[in-house]
């Protein structure tokens, strides 16, 4: 009877021990795969590693951390904000007229610029909020007519040096150089600004969320709004900052861009949607949260943004990363939902 016993105490501990292994694994599967991405494209080029190419991988996937992070915000209240694409495209032309066509400085067009994705996120809560408009379809309005209004004042131009108006004159502003090294200077020689300015973004978002009361509340309207109404928490007040907040991050996104190709382009932030909404959900598997989350978002980019580089270094074809995108996007949930469920 000892012995059945002692068997039966084995086994459970045995057991014990792969739920653990099993959930370890699970936890930080991104984390393994990403460290395997390295390796191997190390392996196969070993120029990969260098710190030049690693810098610039983690450059390319500043601007859509930072987006991807104020989409997380939004997910978190349970919305989503379709529009931040449209914001961070309409900031890149905001801020190239700014200075090119108004003439004005940094210190002028930095906060200016800001300050449009802020009202846009405050026009996207004031539809969500106080009329009650879904929060797809209403930011799906306010894309739509940003993506129309950003074409308006330069007739659909580029801007760029010696722009002409509409009017037939040529605009006589210039790009202020130091607004140029947001996006082209580096810190101690190797570590780009717009890297700098992703870490603070994603530390400060990361200390919100996780770790003050105006995190847990945010948490707490998107699991369940009624009950943290109930509980005496603002919900229409965080739902606009959480959209205020996603405003402003994407405006900050267009910054960078416009600082880093030092041009006013119709066409940027084509793709910025997408990218930074992948990003966010492929935070999900990050840690295996299932949820929302800003250090997710910021390991989803660099994820992403590792597979690309290798592949392109490799001489993959340009046209095949949408579907290597969406092949990772569809794993990363399959094995943050589909494990998950298999284990319940």
């Amino acid at each position: 009877m000892v012995d059945g016993t002692r068997d039966i105490s084995e086994q459970s501990k045995q057991t014990a021990t792969w739920e653990n292994l099993r959930n370890a694994i699970r936890r930080g599967a991104v984390f393994l795969l990403l460290a395997a991405m390295v390796f191997g494209f190390s392996l196969a080029q070993p120029a990969f590693i260098n710190i030049n190419n690693l810098m610039s991988i983690l450059q390319a996937v500043s601007v859509v951390a930072i987006i991807g992070a104020g989409v997380s915000i939004t997910l978190a209240i349970n919305g989503f904000d379709l529009s931040v694409g449209a914001v961070a495209a309409s900031s890149v032309m905001a801020a190239s007229y700014a200075m090119i066509v108004l003439g004005l400085n940094v210190w002028q067009t930095v906060p200016l610029v800001l300050t449009f994705g802020a009202f846009v996120g405050l026009a996207n809560a004031f539809l969500i909020v106080k009329l009650k408009v879904p929060d797809l379809l209403a930011t799906l309005a306010t894309m739509f007519l940003l993506t129309g209004l950003q074409l308006i004042p330069t007739a659909g131009r580029s801007i760029s040096v010696g722009l002409i108006l509409p009017d037939g004159s040529t605009a006589s502003g210039k790009y202020d150089p130091a607004f140029l090294t947001i996006g082209r200077s580096s810190l101690f020689g190797f570590i780009p600004l717009p890297v700098v300015l992703m870490v603070i973004v994603a530390v400060v978002l990361f200390i919100l969320t996780e770790k003050t009361r105006l995190g847990r509340l945010i948490y707490a309207t998107g699991g369940n709004e009624t009950a943290a109404r109930l509980a005496g928490a603002n919900v229409d007040r965080i739902k606009t900052f959480a959209y205020v907040l996603s405003g402003t991050l994407a405006a900050l996104g267009g910054i960078i861009v416009a600082a880093r190709v030092g041009r006013g382009d119709v066409s940027s932030g084509a793709s910025l949607l997408m990218d930074s909404v992948a990003a966010a959900l492929i935070g999900f598997a990050v840690l295996a949260l299932r949820r929302p989350n800003v250090l997710g978002t910021l390991v989803g980019a660099v994820f992403v943004g590792v597979l690309l580089n290798g592949l392109t270094m490799l001489n993959a074809p340009y046209y095949t990363q949408d579907f290597i995108k969406g092949a990772v996007l569809v794993g990363a949930l399959a094995l943050t939902y589909g494990v998950a469920r298999a284990k319940n």
